[in-house]
């Protein structure tokens, strides 16, 4: 049975999917009464799971007029990825904010799957076990595979 933060994060993106411009808006509250749960736990799933480094940005206003606006980063612009990558380097990055930005990275179609599964299992728990900081290495490891990815010439 899936978590309710995997039922919230499933369903805004399937909002997510279903427009054109990859944007939605909608009330935190309104959120809330759909899964029954406080708005505290849309915003963790906000915070956990639509950060920048996995291709999203949250804009948000409080009060009785506010509302949640959640726009899908558009990874077709090298140069955005570029930026967003630039923006990461020398910051750790956990298991599970590296795994999800390698999966939007395949659903995006930037890396194969092929591709994908090798960055995985570079960043993997176990390979990194030994390092003095995991998640700092694993930041350093997504960004610099990324970052040659990105070249357009892969000639010496």
């Amino acid at each position: 049975m899936s978590t309710l933060s995997n039922q919230i994060e499933d369903y805004l993106k399937r909002l997510l999917n279903a427009t054109e411009s990859g944007v939605v808006e909608l009330k935190r509250s309104d959120l809330a009464e759909i899964f029954m749960c406080v708005p505290s736990q849309i915003n963790y799933v906000l915070e956990t799971r639509f950060s920048p480094g996995q291709g999203y940005m949250v804009e948000s206003r409080r009060g009785g007029g506010g509302y949640l606006r959640i726009i899908r980063l558009s990874m077709e612009d090298e140069g955005n990825l570029a930026a967003l990558l630039e923006q990461a380097r020398d910051k750790a990055v956990g298991r599970q904010s590296g795994a999800k930005l390698v999966e939007r990275l395949r659903e995006e179609d930037f890396l194969t799957p092929r591709e994908a599964m090798l960055v995985t299992a570079l960043t993997d728990e176990n390979v990194l076990k030994e390092a003095k900081d995991p998640d700092k290495l694993r930041g350093a490891l997504l960004n610099s595979v990324l970052m040659l990815l990105l070249r357009d010439d892969f000639t010496n």
